[in-house]
């Protein structure tokens, strides 16, 4: 018999019941960094990059707002949710590499950890789409969740 919550008594995939559960505030946090190069992090200009396409960062942001939002209709078993809150923040950390971060807040009977996750993913491949036209080298690196809480366990990496 597997431990997975997602496969029912005949090994079939379901989407787990939630009723039972209790509201609670639940948050998550991810994390992804991008190896863009020297030749675009020096077309920066007070922290931004902007393009025909527009503002690399504050597009990249809103593309991950949108996917959060849009979370369970990409990825099959996760519930819709009413979302809190999403913060996304985009910092350079040197002179090739930038870092993603996606917070997501819910009062709800379920995790974000997946929007969370889904965010950060949207915002970086923005920014590969946006920046692409300079150097088709970037590099989405470990994206990763970094903390949950709420719910049946906390996580904190």
């Amino acid at each position: 018999m597997s431990n997975f919550t997602h496969i029912n008594k005949k090994n079939n995939p379901k989407m787990v019941n939630i009723s039972e559960k209790k509201v609670t505030k639940r948050k998550a946090i991810a994390k992804a960094t991008m190896f863009l190069g020297k030749e675009i992090i020096n077309q920066f200009t007070n922290s931004e990059l902007i393009t025909k396409k527009g503002p690399v960062f504050q597009t990249a942001i809103i593309a991950g707002i949108q996917a959060v939002k849009k979370t369970s209709d990409i990825i099959p078993m996760c519930h819709p949710l009413l979302i809190n809150g999403v913060d996304i923040d985009i910092s350079v950390i040197d002179a090739t590499q930038i870092k993603v971060t996606c917070e997501v807040s819910i009062e709800g009977k379920t995790g974000v950890e997946m929007e969370a996750l889904t965010g950060v993913s949207a915002t970086c491949l923005t920014i590969y789409d946006m920046c692409k036209a300079f150097n088709q080298k970037m590099i989405i690196k470990e994206v990763k969740l970094v903390e949950k809480k709420g719910g049946a366990s906390d996580f904190k990496k």
